[in-house]
């Protein structure tokens, strides 16, 4: 579709204009962005075909909904985003920087300016009792208008974390309701399973959420639901004029580098670690 559009636009008399809309539709402004990039893994080679970060609109959004990913390490924030906005699943990543993604999405039938902020990870401290917080995260909470809570249904210490977490940003928060979700993530891996489903929903009544089990790696459905539902949230709450309760406060700085570049980057660094161990071998 997006050759015959660019056909098309040849013998249009406002070629440039239709020729920009096309580029942003499918192709990137870049020679190296045109490239779809190749991924190898266990159950062979698959094609991943870069997303636009901001696709043609009719029209500009008039709602501009802020969510933020928290969680222990190790349990999937950055698989689960990736898996969200991009429908693939990455299993290795480094260390997590925290990185801010944009989409326009639809929503409801309304087109809305998604953006999803990563966040390294937080740990309870030796008391277990209180939460270690980079300043990054506190500013990423201020920032944000929906939470999204994560822990492994494998790692027991990841769902402790949960409620000191929750606690933290109502501190941060402590007047209004606050659009929340908890996910417990790697739902594929039953074998190992610490957290029982009628643990995660017991913890997500408590904190006045509702509860998603999901799997990166082998649902994206579930993913998408747990996500989809906050969105839908947050949507609502700004509808409500809650979303302007933190406005002209904090505001986190946008990454320099551009997603669709912070993921080829990841991207890279699987092939090249996947590619040292076969030389190993």
């Amino acid at each position: 579709n997006n050759l015959q559009k660019r056909s098309e636009c040849t013998r249009c008399p406002h070629q440039c204009d239709r020729t920009r809309a096309v580029v942003t539709l499918g192709f990137s402004r870049d020679e190296e962005d045109r490239r779809q990039i190749t991924m190898s893994g266990g159950s062979g080679n698959f094609l991943l075909v870069p997303i636009p970060e901001y696709p043609v609109l009719d029209y500009v959004p008039n709602k501009n909904v802020k969510i933020v990913v928290l969680g222990a390490s190790s349990v999937g924030k950055t698989a689960l985003i990736v898996r969200f906005l991009t429908k693939r699943f990455i299993g290795d990543y480094e260390a997590n920087t925290g990185a801010l993604y944009s989409r326009k999405i639809n929503l409801d039938g309304e087109q809305v300016s998604l953006q999803v902020q990563d966040t390294p990870c937080v740990s309870l401290q030796d008391d277990a009792e209180g939460l270690y917080c980079q300043e990054q995260i506190n500013r990423s909470i201020y920032w944000a208008d929906g939470y999204v809570l994560v822990f492994s249904i494998t790692d027991l210490n990841s769902y402790r974390t949960i409620q000191p977490l929750y606690e933290h940003v109502r501190r941060i928060h402590p007047s209004g309701n606050i659009p929340v979700i908890i996910v417990g993530n790697k739902s594929d891996l039953l074998r190992a399973r610490q957290v029982s489903d009628h643990e995660g929903k017991m913890l997500a009544d408590e904190l006045g959420g509702p509860y998603f089990e999901a799997s990166a790696r082998e649902n994206y459905d579930s993913v998408r639901s747990a996500f989809v539902h906050l969105c839908q949230e947050v949507s609502r709450a700004l509808g409500g004029g809650n979303g302007e309760k933190r406005k002209g406060g904090l505001h986190l700085a946008r990454p320099k580098s551009p997603n669709m570049q912070e993921l080829k980057r990841r991207f890279r660094q699987v092939l090249s670690s996947k590619g040292k161990s076969a030389t190993v071998l």
